[in-house]
């Protein structure tokens, strides 16, 4: 007796368990990621080696690695950056992921009327372009535009030169960046809680666990894979920052290179010049480039290890 088929396969051929048939899905996308990331990224350790301009360049070997961490000049605004750049990861990575997961923990409470909006309100701020986030905080930190209408509020003791003093500039660059992308690790802790079965919270209520107690010893532990994917994305995506200090100071990091990040660094040395030459160095920007790719390979790959695989 003939088998019969699946109508949804008539006419079509059978899919067979351990066949290729996959690769037709994956050759696109591996296509696009050669052709746009990993290419570029390899080419820019190739020009690291070189120096001049596009139609002058010539082969200096490690010569841009060794003036990038001796050179008193460039040395200096590298490592500045450098640091500029851990205190910015560390608002990402402390407060704004904390936020992410209290916040998440609330909006998968079963008996909280509303969640939707909710969670639609943490996550408006990222559909909005960073360079119009920063542009609107830049005129409300601004004593010249706001200080008015925060006088007649009565909150005159916030009017002040927030990004322009040394002290505050780079915390409030952080603060508007963490309240733009909070909703990002929010949402990636709300899918995660809301995969943990219900029969293990229903076991700790039985067991006499309070919320405190089920919260720390059931359900963050079961998301540290999640947890461990949101520092390496806080990682990667705050050592590429260049938009926010783009948009709410200036390419050189005002006042006085306080919010100096890698990604205007780089921006300043290999694309535009840096100030007053303005002569592009590709060559010192690939080595900037490839320096911050080891270090970001470095802080990876030991995260990885550590949460990804852990039930």
């Amino acid at each position: 007796m003939q088998r019969q088929r699946h109508p949804a396969l008539q006419g079509g051929g059978s899919i067979k368990p351990g066949g290729i048939y996959w690769m037709r899905y994956i050759i696109p996308a591996l296509l696009v990621y050669t052709l746009f990331m990993a290419y570029p990224m390899i080419d820019s350790v190739r020009l690291s080696l070189y120096e001049g301009t596009t139609g002058t360049r010539d082969f200096v070997g490690l010569a841009n690695y060794v003036r990038l961490f001796t050179d008193q000049v460039v040395s200096t605004r590298f490592w500045n950056a450098f640091k500029n750049n851990w205190i910015f990861f560390g608002w990402h990575m402390i407060l704004q992921n904390a936020l992410g997961i209290l916040f998440a923990a609330i909006l998968t409470n079963r008996t909280m009327k509303g969640r939707q909006v909710y969670q639609t309100m943490i996550f408006i701020p990222c559909t909005i372009a960073v360079l119009v986030t920063g542009y609107l905080f830049k005129l409300m930190m601004n004593p010249v535009w706001a200080g008015d209408t925060l006088r007649r509020a009565g909150l005159g003791f916030l009017v002040r030169s927030w990004l322009g003093d040394r002290s505050t500039a780079l915390n409030c660059v952080s603060l508007v960046s963490v309240w733009q992308w909070v909703g990002i690790p929010t949402m990636m802790f709300v899918a995660a809680f809301q995969g943990i079965p219900d029969e293990l919270i229903e076991a700790a209520d039985i067991e006499g666990a309070n919320a405190w107690q089920t919260f720390t010893r059931i359900r963050v532990p079961m998301i540290v894979p999640v947890i461990g994917m949101v520092a390496i994305m806080t990682f990667v995506s705050n050592f590429n920052a260049f938009d926010v200090v783009f948009s709410m100071e200036t390419l050189d990091g005002a006042p006085d290179y306080a919010t100096d990040l890698i990604g205007t660094l780089f921006y300043r040395y290999g694309i535009a010049g840096q100030h007053p030459v303005g002569i592009p160095e590709p060559g010192l920007g690939s080595a900037i480039s490839t320096c911050i790719f080891g270090m970001l390979l470095i802080g990876v790959l030991p995260t990885l290890r550590a949460t990804q695989g852990k039930e």
